[in-house]
């Protein structure tokens, strides 16, 4: 056994757990992660992996600070804004939990709503812009998708109140609202620039080994491919243990996901999917049904527009992904979408729907601008709160 001493000394780097939204990640400012993972590259995602614990060949994340979910695999890279008229830039990597990779393809919705807090709590926002009580409206520049999002902080005595009534469905215990506006959620850099890749709000979906079926492939708040739930077997009112348990329907989704992620030009080849697990996402909708959420929490169908399901990095999500609430919302607001249908085919500028963990109710308004449908927003309320703070520690030679 080589002698204990050989072996490179743990290192602390100043760090912020929280929780935003039905997601927790770990949050940096960049000013404070050692020198080599101030940039983008190899040394960054090293350091990232073996903060979260990753790769995890049993799927448990003990050696880190990761969560074993798609939900708590997740790390925050904060700085003072580059862009003008913004307060801070926000980079998101989603860290596999099984595979040596980040992926820093989209965003994440639900820690979008932690950004705000973060960058006011660490000085990332100039105190002229933080009222004494009030609201603070911090305006996040979305560096992974080159977006803008703006927070709605609520401050109580010159600091952030985490604390307060509002109820989440997906998450334990009350807090304080935070509204997240997301500005023109539809993708600019991908798939041609349209919020349709295909051209098309349903397009016939091959999914060789699956099927032929009706899909809504939309590049709004991140790519996702919306199907019928009746089309591939499902109801919509499934929970996490229907389909995570079940190897062949993981392989189906992913199989359509790949397949969608080629039409919609986000992959130029099938083999380019795997190494792409954050995006885009696959989706199944529903008219409204009563069901009993995974909390115990009895939803009437009278209570939703339409149920959705989501999965995300290949497991169904225990709630939603704030990025595909986005998605849902603007969809919604679309006549003619597969999830517009699902929630009675009239126009709307706001949807509630049902999600495992209960409904979330999301607005967007659309409209068509010489024959291109352009939506100016996506509004949801969300919460955020520090669970911890202080420093992660990581072996000095692991990035």
């Amino acid at each position: 056994m080589a002698h204990a001493a050989n072996f490179a000394p743990q290192i602390k780097i100043p760090a912020t757990y929280m929780r935003g939204g039905t997601s927790k990640g770990v949050f940096f400012s960049l000013k404070d992660l050692p020198e080599a993972a101030q940039v983008p590259g190899p040394a960054r995602d090293a350091l990232l992996l073996r903060v979260i614990g990753s790769p995890d060949p049993y799927d448990k994340q003990i050696d880190g600070m990761g969560g074993a979910t798609s939900s708590t695999s997740k790390t925050v890279i904060l700085s003072k804004s580059s862009k003008a008229d913004h307060d801070v830039d926000y980079l998101f990597g989603q860290v596999s939990i099984d595979k040596p990779f980040v992926d820093w393809s989209g965003n994440c919705g639900n820690l979008s709503a932690a950004v705000g807090s973060f960058a006011i709590s660490n000085g990332l926002v100039e105190a002229r812009r933080i009222p004494h009580n009030g609201v603070a409206v911090v305006r996040v520049w979305q560096a992974n998708i080159g977006k803008t999002i703006i927070a709605h902080v609520p401050i109580t005595n010159g600091e952030v109140q985490e604390t307060g009534d509002f109820e989440l469905d997906g998450v334990t215990f009350p807090a304080a609202e935070v509204q997240v506006e997301f500005m023109d959620p539809a993708a600019e850099e991908e798939g041609g620039g349209s919020m349709f890749p295909t051209g098309n709000l349903i397009d016939q979906l091959e999914v060789p080994g699956v099927g032929t079926f009706q899909a809504t492939m939309i590049n709004a708040g991140i790519p996702t491919i919306f199907v019928n739930a009746a089309d591939i077997g499902y109801t919509g009112t499934e929970l996490q243990s229907a389909i995570n348990g079940d190897p062949k329907a993981l392989q189906m989704f992913e199989t359509i996901r790949a397949y969608g992620a080629l039409r919609m030009g986000l992959i130029a080849n099938l083999d380019e999917a795997a190494k792409r697990q954050h995006t885009p996402k696959v989706a199944f909708v529903a008219k409204p049904a009563n069901y009993v959420a995974s909390s115990g929490k009895a939803i009437a169908a009278a209570d939703v527009d339409l149920l959705v399901r989501a999965l995300s990095m290949g497991k169904l999500h225990h709630a939603m992904m704030g990025t595909a609430a986005v998605a849902i919302g603007t969809a919604a607001a679309i006549s003619g979408t597969l999830v517009n249908l699902a929630a009675g085919g009239v126009e709307r500028n706001a949807v509630r729907f049902g999600h495992p963990s209960g409904t979330l109710r999301v607005g967007a308004e659309a409209s068509l601008e010489n024959g291109e449908w352009v939506v100016k927003k996506a509004i949801m309320s969300r919460s955020a709160r520090v669970l911890m703070e202080g420093f992660v520690r990581i072996p000095g030679d692991s990035f």
